[in-house]
């Protein structure tokens, strides 16, 4: 908002109320401009929030719900949202004509699909024995990193991490965050010494 005698934007709220009608909400406003202390009504009008559904992984199994969301409001990957089900990042938008989207208008969007950011992350490990894989499913706190180049115990293998997959590239120098961890590939090491343990962390193992 900006003020009409000078276009000044800063601008105080005196008063405020909102008019509901079956499908809008009219918000009113008596404002006061503290450049020139220019005293104005203003008004806007929103569509009210409607139920758009919300698709949410938790480790491979999924839950559906419905979040209220003015049609209006700006969806984006990354957004964070705020269900019955819990606190869900927002993965990808999947439009009426059933494209996947990472950005959009909330009033195209059929399907929200979203992660869970309420439970641990699960992340992938892969230990290469020459030919023969190792693989691990395993629950990471989702602030917990892990570097290139890390040792890692695992059961009774010491491994370091060759390659981190993210969500969106491949590492083989640096760190991530097992939010945004996929998986992590590495090679067995006869080294005595180790960074972490995650023998304890460990949800699915595979033979």
């Amino acid at each position: 908002m900006e003020c009409p005698v000078c276009s000044s934007k800063d601008i105080k709220i005196l008063k405020s109320k909102t008019i509901s009608s079956k499908t809008n909400e009219i918000n009113e406003f008596l404002l006061d401009c503290t450049c020139c202390n220019h005293v104005f009504k203003k008004s806007t009008t929103l569509e009210k929030p409607k139920p758009f559904r919300l698709i949410i992984s938790e480790n491979g199994n999924s839950k559906r719900t419905n979040i209220n969301i003015y049609p209006d409001d700006e969806l984006s990957s990354g957004d964070i949202l705020i269900s019955d089900l819990g606190k869900s990042e927002v993965r990808s938008l999947e439009l009426k004509s059933g494209k996947r989207v990472k950005f959009s208008i909330a009033k195209n969007v059929n399907t929200i699909w979203a992660s869970s950011i309420d439970i641990p992350s699960r992340i992938g490990v892969s230990i290469n024995f020459k030919g023969i894989t190792q693989a691990y499913k395993v629950d990471l706190d989702r602030e917990f990193r892990i570097s290139a180049d890390d040792i890692v115990k695992i059961e009774d293998i010491l491994f370091k991490v060759k390659v981190i997959k993210t969500l969106k590239k491949k590492m083989t120098r640096g760190s991530a965050k097992a939010s945004v961890i996929k998986r992590v590939y590495g090679d067995p090491v006869n080294y005595k010494k180790y960074d972490f343990d995650l023998t304890d962390k460990i949800a699915i193992k595979k033979e």
